[in-house]
Order: C-alpha cells, then structure tokens, then sequence
C-alpha cells in the first residue's frame, strides 16, 4: 500500500510539476510559472493581481478579492536550448563531446481552489510545483564523471486561508507541504577501461509556510506584499556503484552515507496593480530570493573516494513589469518583461547547476467562453545569453571541464481554465 501511494505520488509530481527544469533559470531552479495566466506577464503584478485562484500560493491574502467560488487548472509544456561547447582547456581524457541538449520537451501543470466560508474569510488550496531541475546530458559527453542525469523535484500541497479585516486590507497565510525527490546520475572514472556508474537516490517532504498582505491603495490600486518560507529537503543516500574497476571496486566496498539535503529557499515579492481605465492595467513587482541558503551539493567520485562539495550560490533579485487590455466584454490580452539576477558568479558556475541571470518575455490572452467559464494562453520566452563555465582540475579524478553554453532560452507554454460556481 505505502509502495502504490509513492508511486501515484510521484505520478502527481510529474504532471503536476511546473518545475521540470530549470537548468538555466536565473535566480537559480525556483520558477514563476506555474501554469497560469501570470506566465503571460512574466510574472509581473505576482503578489498583486489576484485575479484568479492562483493567489491561493501566490498571496494569500488576494482570495478575499475573489466573489464566490473558483477553481482553476492548468498544463504547461517547456521547451528550450541547454547545450554545452567544450573549449580547449578540457582534460584532453575527457574528449570533445559537448553533450546533448540538457532540456528537452517536459509537461506541468497545477491546480487551486478558493471556497467563502463566511462574508470575510476564504479558504483555498493549491497544488504545484515551483521548485525543481532535472538536466540530461547524455552518457559519453565531457562533464560525464560530474553529472549525466540529474533531478530535483520538488510539489508543494498548499491549504491556506485568508481574512479580510477592512475594505482596505486583507491579510492571508498557508502551509506549503512540499514532497521533495533527488536522483543523480554520473559516471566514474576507471582510470582503464569503460566508465563504472554511481548513482544517488532519495525521496522526502520538506515543510514551510506562505504568508501575504494586501492594502487596497485606492480604488483602482492595490499593492500587494507575500512572502514564501524555506523548505529543508533533508535528502541522503548510500551511493550505487556499478562497474567498477578493481582498484576502485576496494576503495569503495562500504561506501559511506552522503547528506544531501537542500534548502528550498526562502523569498519576498512586493507587487502594485493599476487599473487605468476599463480597458487599460498596468502592474510592476520587485522580489528577492534567498539562495545563499540553497545548500545544494556537487556529488561525485575524487581521488579520495565518494564525496560531495558545497557549491557557492548568492541570493538573487527579481524586477518585472506588465500590462492587461480589454479588448472587449470576452477578450483579455497580457503582455510583460522580466528580469532575474544570477544566483552564482561565472567562476563558480558548474556543470552540474548551470546558472545565470535571465530576461523573461510573456505573452498571454484570455477569453470568457460563458458567465463562469474563462479559458486562456500564455507563453514566456526565457533569454539567458551566454554563459562560462571553468570547473575542476586536471589532477582530478574527474578532471577540467571548461568551455561555454551559448544562446540559452527557453520557453513556456500554457493553457488555463477557471471557473467560477
């Protein structure tokens, strides 16, 4: 019974993650889209739209803005380039091969709800997934003994509540359950002969909180303030060692347990919306992530053994600004740009977490298909350029990998209903 509900329970995470991957997301693997119109304003006005049942997650506070009742659901398809050109000052061991694209097509998507119990209070739930990479490069290529397949998933269940106490000010909070799972793949170096494999493997949940403010600035403005607790994801694991040649096989016959686990890190988004005119919105958020705390480790086989390595990570800042036209009574049209810092310096960029900063582009439309019905799409174009990376040594077991990603992007596509009953 326990082994059927981890399998469905991971079946949840694959569909409903909205996370898979984010190999080159600036301000690291912690994403915005989440499969709902916000992707089509790059995530401009998050903490403050509140227009749909997604604040259940995105503020709290924002379900006491919604009449009635309200579902809506989402899927989400991600597509984009990841591919890695190795330079001259490769381990010569190592060979040529830059690997395959590490992301590939992947699906998501998410689902919330908002029930009134009462004039004033809301409650809500919400299930997504915001957190995540998972990156596959291939068997033979260069960063082989570094990373292969790797996977972090993280799918966040959230009931929340929130409490209007003014006409002019709400507040709201919930708990973010988040099911957390980790496999690793890469290759170890036999020194003679093919490659052995290690393997590492976990599963966990990890707990925090969300919690939002909302001030109704005047009739047409409202600003909106959440903020998102860490996660520890406490995930460890004895290596899995096949292949193995016989010098290696003795070092590592009783492997020891490797801590793997992470912190989810913790943020804070401040966000205005303006309405203009019955045509015209325009929105603006400004946030901050905590990813000096991520704590993610490189693991991997050294001339000493199994062994894992913090890796240095800074936290990041996030800007972007949006805007909504109402074509006419059925027809709503979005549009923003956004930009995320990178959550590492180029010097300690890796393989393993490629990172760097990132401008987003989204696009979305809306259409009311009845009185309770809307139906919507939105895209996001993600640009992250170019970015270097110089990692290990040639006095390694694992040796040099060094060289460029050139013209990361990736892009989002969603589709949205919500229905009001």
């Amino acid at each position: 019974m326990k082994q059927v509900m981890r399998t469905a329970l991971f079946g949840a995470v694959i569909a409903a993650c909205v996370t898979m991957v984010q190999t080159v997301q600036a301000g690291g693997i912690g994403l915005y889209e989440i499969a709902t119109p916000d992707v089509g304003l790059a995530s401009a006005g998050y903490a403050a739209r509140t227009g749909d049942a997604s604040t259940v997650f995105k503020n709290p506070a924002g379900m006491s803005q919604l009449e009635g009742a309200q579902f809506q659901g989402g899927l989400q398809a991600l597509y984009g380039s990841v591919s890695f050109n190795p330079d001259a000052n490769t381990s010569a061991q190592l060979g040529t091969d830059g690997g395959e694209n590490a992301l590939g097509w992947l699906p998501a998507g998410s689902l919330f709800l908002v029930v009134p119990v009462g004039e004033k209070l809301r409650v809500g739930f919400g299930a997504l997934s915001y957190f995540g990479l998972a990156e596959d490069y291939g068997d033979d290529w260069v960063g082989r003994y570094y990373v292969q397949k790797s996977a972090i998933l993280g799918m966040s269940l959230t009931p929340s509540a929130s409490y209007k106490l003014t006409d002019w000010l709400s507040v709201g909070a919930g708990l973010n359950a988040m099911y957390g799972y980790l496999k690793d793949e890469m290759a170890v170096n036999n020194l003679i002969g093919p490659d052995g494999q290690m393997t590492l493997q976990d599963e966990t949940w990890g707990f925090g909180a969300t919690a939002g403010v909302l001030i109704k600035l005047a009739e047409n403005t409202r600003l909106g303030v959440t903020y998102l607790s860490p996660v520890s994801l406490d995930f460890q694991d004895t290596p899995t060692f096949t292949g193995l040649g016989t010098g290696l096989s003795g070092i590592l016959a009783n492997p020891s347990q490797l801590d793997l686990g992470i912190t989810v890190p913790q943020s804070a988004m401040l966000g205005v919306y303006h309405s203009l005119n019955e045509k015209w919105a325009v929105m603006a958020d400004f946030g901050w992530q905590d990813w000096s705390d991520f704590g993610y480790v490189q693991a991997g086989v050294e001339n000493v053994g199994a062994t894992t390595l913090d890796l240095n990570y800074q936290d990041t800042w996030h800007g972007a600004l949006g805007a909504q036209y109402r074509a006419s009574e059925k027809w709503l049209f979005s549009g923003g740009v956004g930009f995320d810092s990178s959550a590492v310096d180029s010097e300690d960029r890796t393989v393993t977490l490629p990172m760097g900063q990132m401008w987003r582009f989204g696009l979305g439309a809306q259409y009311q298909l009845s009185e309770s019905v809307n139906v919507g799409a939105a895209t996001t174009f993600g640009w992250g350029g170019d970015m270097s990376v110089d990692q290990g040594s040639d006095e390694s077991l694992r040796g040099r990998v060094s060289g460029h990603y050139n013209d990361t992007w990736y892009t989002f596509a969603s589709l949205n209903l919500t229905w009001n009953f």
